[in-house]
């Protein structure tokens, strides 16, 4: 019988996503905590653009989990999940008289990681 080392961690990045840090922090501190198929189920059915890029990474770490490890996906909870900003698109709106007005668009960087659930 195969032993199961608990403390494994899963981790998935996604890097310079086209939103606002401030954004994607309002939907994560709604799923941190949860269960994989909870925070699914949550992301699913909340109306925010942010949650698209929030449900796949979530599904490419439980893919993760599953490829590299062979965990099962129900026994999966979401340990850590945080986001950075990233660096900023930096545009110029052309304004009056020849002048041109900064615009930047910001990005940011999230980060999963995943563990067991602890055994009962």
């Amino acid at each position: 019988m195969k032993t199961i080392n608990s403390n494994i961690k899963i981790k998935a990045f996604a890097k310079h996503i086209r939103m606002s840090s401030n954004k994607v922090r309002r939907i994560i501190n709604q799923i941190r905590g949860c269960s994989y198929e909870q925070a699914l189920m949550i992301l699913e059915f909340m109306p925010y653009r942010a949650c698209i890029p929030i449900s796949q990474l979530l599904s490419s770490a439980a893919a993760n989990a599953k490829h590299n490890f062979g965990f099962n996906k129900i026994n999966l909870f979401i340990s850590e999940i945080q986001v950075n900003n990233g660096s900023s698109l930096k545009r110029l709106q052309p304004r009056a008289q020849g002048r041109g007005y900064p615009i930047r668009k910001p990005t940011c960087h999230i980060t999963i990681i995943m563990e067991l659930k602890p055994s009962k």
